[in-house]
């Protein structure tokens, strides 16, 4: 999952000409959510369709598991020097871009028939997403006045919850029926209606000017105080998370639920729409304590999955409870790292969007290993162990500051 920024922070001035709600450029913030919703999809998708998807390319759960790993490393390694070499570009037109990328990338993933070339194309995916991703939260705050730039950000950052809600289960749900190659071609047919969208319909706004002030290494950017912790929090926090959720059709088979994956990740995605919601409403006043809670609801869902029983409604209220920890972490995650980040939010931005897809493809090559060594069964264990030092860091405070202190 995927919510960050390299784009400059500072401007408070709300987009002219948008339909607005409660001071915000709603249509506008609804396009950018789309947008996330898209890419968020496209990138997890992998996840409901496993099976079908080795089978019919002649390749193993794990190895197919790859193609959510190799998405993010696209993500990862292109993130910084590409919002580095595009800087300058204005933010619609760089946006415009990436999701013509993306839907040409994920126009090859649908026809593809071989499995080097689906990784190859996933690849290009996971490098047009990773490109809108690093501008969407930061364009997103530039929409909207000062005062609603952390309301603006939880609006786009919805198309995450809305993707693991409604499209995952459906897109699961297609692939059973029709085949898991006509949801993605769904995927590409909703990214080219998206172009028109915010072509017609999304404010532009000017890119940083050459040597603007608060460009800095982004290695030098970890020497502010609180940054380094929430990114060592946002690490950990996607690794385990992505260790279970990229294989949770096969975790599922092995308590004999296989059949049951699209409500599973149903109940999964309304429990994190209703997550965010809670932390949309809360966030500029309990940073700390809604964190805490998210980390801690996370580990209490892996704890009951990790306990053998023969209970498929201790499988669903597991499920909903890691849905409603997981819903507000990114937008909780690119809050504190935007707020520690200061003057520097831009580099700080940079360094997460990195780190999220590195942790993201770390969970699919661990979850990978775990799964041929160790068996389903040791997945939600891994969560539960890494989730340890999270909930420590946060409670500390250092990045996570309690009400009152932001």
């Amino acid at each position: 999952m995927s919510t960050h920024t390299t784009e400059p922070t500072g401007s408070s001035e709300p987009a002219e000409g948008a339909e607005r709600h409660g001071g915000l450029p709603l249509a506008a913030l609804l396009a950018l959510a789309t947008a996330v919703f898209v890419t968020s999809l496209t990138e997890t998708l992998p996840a409901g369709v496993l099976p079908a998807m080795s089978a019919d390319l002649g390749v193993g759960e794990s190895a197919m598991g790859q193609s959510v790993t190799v998405y993010a490393i696209g993500t990862a390694v292109t993130a910084i020097p590409l919002s580095a070499a595009t800087a300058g570009w204005r933010r619609k037109r760089l946006l415009l871009t990436a999701m013509a990328g993306f839907a040409a990338a994920n126009t090859v993933t649908a026809v593809s028939t071989d499995y080097s070339l689906t990784m190859a194309a996933r690849f290009v995916a996971g490098v047009a997403a990773g490109l809108a991703w690093a501008l969407l939260a930061g364009y997103a705050r530039r929409l909207a006045p000062a005062h609603l730039q952390g309301r603006a950000i939880a609006i786009v950052m919805t198309g995450i919850p809305v993707a693991l809600s409604l499209g995952v289960p459906a897109g699961t749900f297609l692939g059973e029926v029709l085949g898991w190659r006509v949801t993605f071609t769904l995927m590409t047919v909703l990214a080219v209606a998206l172009l028109g969208w915010i072509a017609a319909g999304v404010p532009d706004q000017p890119g940083q000017r050459r040597g603007a002030a608060g460009r800095i290494p982004v290695l030098r950017v970890l020497t502010v105080p609180g940054v380094t912790p929430v990114l060592f929090v946002t690490l950990v926090f996607v690794l385990a998370h992505t260790i279970l959720y990229t294989y949770i059709a096969t975790f599922l088979d092995g308590l004999g639920m296989g059949g049951s994956t699209d409500l599973v990740l149903l109940v999964f995605g309304v429990a994190s729409l209703a997550g965010i919601w809670f932390v949309g409403a809360r966030i500029d006043r309990r940073l700390r304590a809604l964190t805490l809670a998210s980390a801690l609801l996370v580990a209490v869902s892996a704890a009951l999955l990790a306990v053998p029983a023969d209970s498929p409604a201790l499988v669903y209220a597991a499920v909903a409870l890691w849905g409603l920890g997981w819903g507000g972490a990114p937008t909780l995650l690119q809050t504190a790292v935007t707020d520690a980040g200061g003057d520097s939010a831009d580099a700080a931005q940079a360094a997460l969007v990195t780190l999220w897809n590195a942790a993201m493809a770390g969970g699919g090559v661990a979850g990978g290993v775990l799964l041929d060594h160790l068996g389903t069964g040791s997945l939600p264990w891994s969560v539960l162990l890494l989730l340890i030092p999270v909930v420590v860091v946060v409670a500390l405070g250092q990045g996570f500051p309690a009400g009152g202190e932001r």
